[in-house]
C-alpha cells in the first residue's frame, strides 16, 4: 500500500545492515550458478521461520547481479547463523567452494555495517513500507523530523 504522507524510520537500539548478493558471470554455464540462487531462499525460509535467530527482515532485487539488503538484530546475530553448523549457511558457502570455487563463473558478495542510535535517518514518500521502514516503525517526517538533520538528532545523534 502506497503511504502518501512523508515518513520516516526508527528502530531501537543497535542493528546490523548486511548485503549480501550474487553477480553472473556465465550466463550460459546454468550448472555453475542456478544452484547459488537457489540456496538464498531456502536460508531465507528458514531465518523466516525462526526470528529468535535475528534476522528482522529485508528487500531483494533479483537479475544478473542480485542483491539482497537485510536487517539484523545484532552482529553477534549474524555471525551465529554463519558459523551454525545446523543452519543452511554452512552447507551452502561449503558447495560453493566445491563446485564453482574460483573458476569465475559465479561471484558472490558481501558487506556488513553496525549501525547505531545517532548514525542513520531515512525518509519515505509516496512509498510503501520498505527496508528500515518495514522492520522498524514508521513515524510522520514532520516537525523536529522535517529534516535530515533533525532526524538524525532524534535518533539519539549530534547536532550536525
Amino acid at each position: 500500500m502506497i503511504q502518501r504522507e512523508r515518513l520516516t524510520a526508527t528502530l531501537d537500539g543497535d542493528f546490523v545492515v548486511f548485503l549480501i548478493g550474487m553477480r553472473i558471470n556465465s550466463l550460459w554455464k546454468v550448472h555453475r550458478w542456478l544452484p547459488v540462487a537457489r540456496a538464498m531462499p531456502r536460508m531465507l525460509a528458514e531465518l523466516q521461520a525462526q526470528p529468535e535467530l535475528g534476522l528482522l527482515g529485508g528487500e531483494m532485487w533479483p537479475g544478473r547481479t542480485t542483491i539482497l539488503l537485510q536487517y539484523w538484530r545484532s552482529m553477534e546475530h549474524l555471525l551465529a547463523y554463519a558459523s551454525d553448523k545446523q543452519a543452511s549457511h554452512l552447507p551452502a558457502w561449503k558447495a560453493f567452494n566445491q563446485s564453482v570455487g574460483r573458476s569465475g563463473d559465479v561471484g558472490v558478495w558481501h558487506e556488513t555495517y553496525r549501525v547505531s542510535p545517532g548514525r542513520y535517518e531515512t525518509i519515505y514518500v509516496n512509498m510503501p513500507a520498505f527496508g528500515l521502514g518495514k522492520v522498524g516503525s514508521l513515524v510522520p517526517a514532520s516537525g523536529s523530523l522535517h529534516s535530515a538533520s533533525g532526524r538524525v538528532r532524534a535518533s539519539g545523534g549530534p547536532a550536525p
